[in-house]
C-alpha cells in the first residue's frame, strides 16, 4: 500500500493585496472614526450599517480596472455554482449599497435621507505600493435633495471634518467642479455623441491624471497615447489638436478667484445648455459657501477635478492635502487626495425607474491616517497596560485583585500570565508591551501591606542618558502602601503625560 503523502503546512502569510493591523493602528483608526462621526452627527446625519455582501446586480457596473477588465469585485455564486444561482459580491464602495437601501426602504425613510457609514470595502484590483484590496471608507450622503445646497453642505462638512481630525486650515483644500460643465466642454469639442462614449471615458481618466502626469502627459493621453518610464504604452483618446486644445483650456480655466473661474468656464461652454447649467450650479455653491464663511483658504472652484467614476451627474469635489512629504526616493511631493465625492442622481433610478437626487462624499480613512503620521500628529504607538508581576504562583488572586482595582479606576492593567519563574522575563514582557508601570509584591511586601512600583518610562530614560547622581535622585522604583496603589500608579503615569 502506497504511503499517503503528508499534507504541507499552510503558509502563514496574508493574501496578496491585504494586510493586518495591530494595536495603535486600530485604536488610531477608531479614534478618527469617532471624530468624523461627531462632525457628521452635528450636521444631522444618521448612522447606517449595510451588509458587506450585495448582489452583483445591485452593485451594478464593476469598478474599472485597466489591467483586469470587469474584475473589480470579489464575487461568488450561490447554489453550488449552478447556472441560475445568484451572484454575490463584497461591496466595492458604500454608495452602491446606499442606492439599494434608498430604493428598498423608500417608503420608510425620511426624505431627504441623510446617512453616514463607516467600514471596510473590497476591490479585486491589481495591488501595488500603498494600494490594498481591502481598506476603510467613511461616507456621508444626502438622498432626495435636488438642490445644490446639499452639495455645498457636504463640502462644508468635509472641511470641518478634516480640521476635526487634526488637519489645520492651510494644510488642505476642498476643490469643487461640476460634471455638467465638463459635459458642456465635451459637447463644444464635438464629443457628445453616443458613439463616442469610449473616447469620453479616456478623456475623463486622462484629466483625472493631471496631478500624476502633468499637462504634457494628459495631452498625450488626449491624443495618440503615452509611454511611461517602463516602456508600457497607454492608448489615448485620439482627439484632434483642436479638440485637445478645448479640453486643455477647460483644465487651465482656474483663476485667482471663484468669480473669475466661473466667468472663464462660462466662456468655454458657450453654445451648450448643459454646460451653462453646470456653471450656474457652481456659482450657487460658491455663494452658499461664502455666506457661511468658507472662503478660498478652505474651498475653491477648480475645473481640473473630474472624479473617475462615471455615475457622477453634477457637482464633484475632492479634498487634497497640500503639505509636502518625502516619497520613497527622497523626493518632496504633496500628499494629495484623501476624500472625494459628488452628485449621482441616476444611481437609485436603476432600482426604481424614477430619478432620485443624491450627493455624497467618501473619506479614505487609511490615507488620512497616513497623512497624520507623515505630519507627526499621530505616532503609530500606544501606551501599554500596567503590568502586575507575579512573585508567588499561589497568590494569583491577590495579583488579580490589584489589576481589578486599577481597571475599576479606568487604568489599563493586566496580570503577567506567562511562566513567572524568571522575573527578568516579566520585565522584558512589560518593555515589549510598552508598559508605563510594573507592580511588584513579594511575600515580604505582602506581610507589610505595601507594593513596589517600577516606573518603566523613567527607568528607560535614566538607563539611556542619566548620570549616577540623577539616577540616585530619581529612583525608578518606589514603595507605596497597597491601599494607595491606584492613586500612586495614576500619579506616576500623569508625570509622563
Amino acid at each position: 500500500m502506497a504511503k499517503q503523502k503528508k499534507q504541507p503546512r499552510p503558509k502563514a502569510e496574508t493574501p496578496k493585496g491585504f494586510r493586518d493591523y495591530f494595536g495603535a493602528e486600530v485604536t488610531e483608526r477608531q479614534e478618527m472614526l469617532r471624530q468624523i462621526a461627531e462632525v457628521y452627527d452635528r450636521y444631522g446625519f444618521d448612522p447606517l450599517e449595510t451588509s458587506a455582501v450585495e448582489t452583483v446586480e445591485a452593485l451594478g457596473k464593476f469598478l474599472p480596472d485597466v489591467d483586469r477588465p470587469n474584475a473589480g469585485v470579489f464575487a461568488f455564486q450561490e447554489d453550488g455554482g449552478s447556472d441560475d444561482g445568484t451572484w454575490l459580491a463584497l461591496r466595492y464602495d458604500m454608495t452602491a449599497p446606499l442606492a439599494r437601501v434608498a430604493a428598498q426602504f423608500r417608503n420608510d425613510l425620511p426624505n431627504p435621507y441623510r446617512r453616514y457609514t463607516m467600514g471596510p470595502v473590497w476591490r479585486n484590483e491589481k495591488p501595488g505600493p500603498g494600494r490594498f484590496r481591502q481598506f476603510y471608507q467613511c461616507d456621508a450622503d444626502t438622498v432626495g435633495a435636488a438642490s445644490v445646497a446639499a452639495d455645498a453642505e457636504i463640502c462644508a462638512m468635509l472641511a470641518d471634518t478634516l480640521e476635526a481630525v487634526g488637519i489645520p486650515r492651510g494644510d488642505y483644500i476642498v476643490r469643487v467642479n461640476n460634471r455638467k460643465v465638463l459635459n458642456g466642454v465635451l459637447e463644444v469639442a464635438g464629443l457628445s455623441g453616443d458613439d463616442q462614449e469610449h473616447e469620453r471615458g479616456i478623456v475623463l481618466r486622462a484629466i483625472d491624471k493631471l496631478d500624476k502626469f502633468g499637462p504634457d502627459g494628459v495631452r498625450l493621453l488626449l491624443g495618440e497615447g503615452r509611454m511611461d518610464e517602463s516602456g508600457d504604452f497607454t492608448k489615448g483618446a485620439g482627439l484632434s489638436e483642436a479638440q485637445a486644445d478645448t479640453i486643455m483650456g477647460f483644465m487651465d480655466a482656474k483663476r485667482d478667484s471663484g468669480a473669475e473661474t466661473v466667468a472663464r468656464l462660462r466662456e468655454l461652454v458657450q453654445g451648450s445648455d448643459v454646460g451653462a447649467k453646470g456653471v450656474e450650479e457652481l456659482e450657487t455653491i460658491a455663494e452658499l459657501l461664502a455666506a457661511q464663511g468658507y472662503g478660498p483658504d478652505r474651498i475653491v472652484i477648480d475645473p481640473s477635478v473630474v472624479r473617475g467614476l462615471g455615475y457622477y451627474t453634477g457637482p464633484v469635489y475632492e479634498a487634497e492635502l497640500t503639505f509636502e512629504i518625502t516619497d520613497e526616493k527622497g523626493r518632496p511631493r504633496q500628499f494629495g487626495s484623501v476624500a472625494g465625492g459628488g452628485r449621482y442622481d441616476d444611481l437609485v433610478k436603476r432600482f426604481t425607474g424614477q430619478e432620485v437626487p443624491a450627493t455624497g462624499v467618501s473619506i479614505g480613512v487609511d490615507r488620512l491616517l497616513a497623512a497624520l503620521r507623515a505630519k507627526g500628529r499621530i505616532h503609530g504607538t500606544r501606551q501599554g497596560p500596567v503590568i502586575v508581576t507575579v512573585m508567588d504562583r499561589d497568590r494569583m488572586a491577590d495579583y488579580q485583585a490589584m489589576a481589578s482595582d486599577l481597571r475599576a479606576a479606568g487604568i489599563r492593567a493586566e496580570v503577567y500570565l506567562g511562566n513567572p519563574k524568571n522575573f527578568g522575563n516579566q520585565l522584558k514582557y512589560a518593555d515589549k508591551r510598552e508598559s508605563p508601570v510594573a507592580v511588584i509584591q513579594g511575600s515580604d511586601e505582602k506581610d507589610r501591606g505595601v507594593v513596589q512600583l517600577k516606573d518603566l518610562i523613567l527607568g528607560a530614560k535614566l538607563a539611556q542618558d542619566a548620570t549616577l547622581e540623577e539616577w540616585k535622585s530619581q529612583p525608578a522604583q518606589t514603595e507605596v502602601s497597597r491601599a494607595d496603589l491606584v492613586q500612586e500608579v495614576r500619579a506616576m503615569m500623569e508625570r509622563h503625560g
